[in-house]
């Protein structure tokens, strides 16, 4: 068992730490050398139990698009819920149902009606014709998966990109990583994701070759013929290490998905609601898939994804075979339908694009040290992977992990630190803070980065 991790000056933090280390396994936490405890949160910040303030540079995981705990989305949650009435009788409060399992609520209707309508609307949305709720990501790839393969149970293969992430469970499990992970399931094959093509941020419009993914689209074609029902892809790598590919590729899988009448699923579980830029990831791609995958942002901090996509498609799976306890309860659409009033309320993405550019180019700015290889997102989008390389004595995990904790210690000056995850593949460290940082917090957030990077 991992001993706990420990930090000077934090003995509150450290005595939780220790608590944890003994009362829950450590395979609940992917590894982060800092293991902050933050005992409240407002806005783009973290407190840690010590009222040490941190710039939440993850949103929880890109999840907290709108900030954590807005007051207006907060509102908009608890108006939706009903809990403005009080208690009944000094025992129970008149509201809405906290589950409502094989049952109908209003919030459930305004909920479902306002996304779909939100995403017709938006440029390649035009397949969005039914809502599947579900409590994760995971859960909603999972349900995908399934309306797909039911749509032809006699085209039951799935082709997927490689190194994608799109969950830890059952089908969306079997689609992640890739061929070399152990116990595939015989189903799943994995095409080529273009990598070596996802360029740093400072680099743009330069030639795509499709010609190699074509020829391995087309030899899998050919072995496999009208076995192949399903393509899954993220719209750009997120677990995988931040890969951002050229929209021509993406195009390419759209086109050969409708030449051979093969369901095109979009896993937007992290980009959707304004990371790269646009609403949802298929605008700033400008594809138009069957199925697309929501969550994480969708909820605001409340757990909750969706698969939307063709009528005809979920309509393929029979009653209870897309159920499941929690999907669509009362707190998952109420918290989807609070974070649709907030983005139909103000120009969020319109907003973010100063802070979003002021960012870019803070991060870029690291390239000056040796240990910074690329920096890659979407211009104008709120995520970015910044990659470690090899150094001196240091490979780039240990130079990545190092920086994550430097950023979280700050540099006494004002006390402030910056809270970042593990990095990802080893050596990318993931920055995504709110949509809504103002362009002064992005400048002072920055600059304590910078001055914290240097200390390395």
């Amino acid at each position: 068992m991992p001993s706990a991790i420990q930090h000077a000056g934090e003995a509150r933090s450290n005595t939780d730490r220790e608590k944890l280390t003994r009362l829950e396994p450590h395979s609940l936490r992917t590894f982060t050398p800092t293991q902050a405890v933050l005992a409240k949160s407002a806005g783009i910040y973290h407190w840690t139990s010590e009222g040490r303030r941190l710039y939440d540079f993850t949103s929880g995981v890109l999840v907290s698009n709108l900030g954590h705990n807005p007051s207006e989305w907060m509102r908009r949650f608890s108006r939706s819920m009903g809990w403005g009435s009080g208690p009944n009788e000094n025992r129970f409060f008149s509201a809405a149902p906290m589950t409502a399992y094989n049952a109908i609520t209003p919030v459930e209707v305004e909920a479902t009606q306002k996304l779909i309508a939100l995403l017709r609307k938006s440029p390649g949305g035009a397949r969005m014709e039914q809502v599947m709720w579900a409590a994760s990501g995971s859960e909603a790839i999972q349900k995908a998966l399934w309306a797909a393969q039911a749509r032809d149970r006699t085209r039951l293969m799935i082709l997927a990109t490689r190194f994608g992430f799109h969950g830890k469970k059952g089908l969306a499990n079997a689609v992640t990583g890739s061929e070399t992970d152990s116990e595939r399931d015989p189903r799943v094959r994995f095409i080529s994701f273009p990598m070596t093509e996802c360029r740093d941020v400072t680099v743009r419009d330069e030639p795509f070759d499709p010609t190699p993914y074509q020829k391995e689209l087309d030899a899998l074609l050919h072995q496999f013929g009208r076995k192949i029902g399903t393509l899954i892809t993220e719209p750009y790598l997120g677990g995988g290490g931040s890969y951002h590919p050229p929209k021509a590729y993406l195009q390419l899988l759209e086109r050969f998905c409708r030449a051979n009448d093969i369901i095109f699923i979009l896993d937007e579980v992290q980009s959707n609601f304004g990371r790269t830029g646009t609403m949802f990831a298929f605008e700033t791609y400008g594809i138009e898939p069957d199925i697309v995958v929501l969550g994480k942002g969708l909820g605001n901090g409340i757990p909750v994804a969706v698969a939307v996509g063709r009528l005809d498609v979920f309509s393929s799976l029979d009653y209870g075979e897309g159920s499941d306890t929690w999907s669509a309860n009362p707190l998952c659409c109420a918290a989807v339908l609070a974070t649709l009033d907030e983005f139909a309320a103000r120009d969020v993405l319109a907003e973010m694009k100063e802070s979003s550019a002021l960012i870019e180019r803070g991060l870029v700015s690291l390239k000056e040290l040796p240990v910074v290889a690329h920096v890659r997102g979407e211009r104008g989008g709120m995520v970015w992977g910044v990659e470690f390389r090899d150094h001196g004595t240091r490979s780039a995990s240990e130079w990545a992990n190092a920086f994550v904790l430097a950023c979280y210690q700050g540099d006494g000056a004002s006390g402030d630190g910056i809270h970042l995850l593990g990095p990802l593949s080893k050596k990318v460290v993931r920055v995504a803070p709110p949509l809504i940082i103002t362009p002064q917090e992005a400048t002072t957030a920055i600059d304590l980065m910078r001055r914290a990077a240097k200390r390395l």
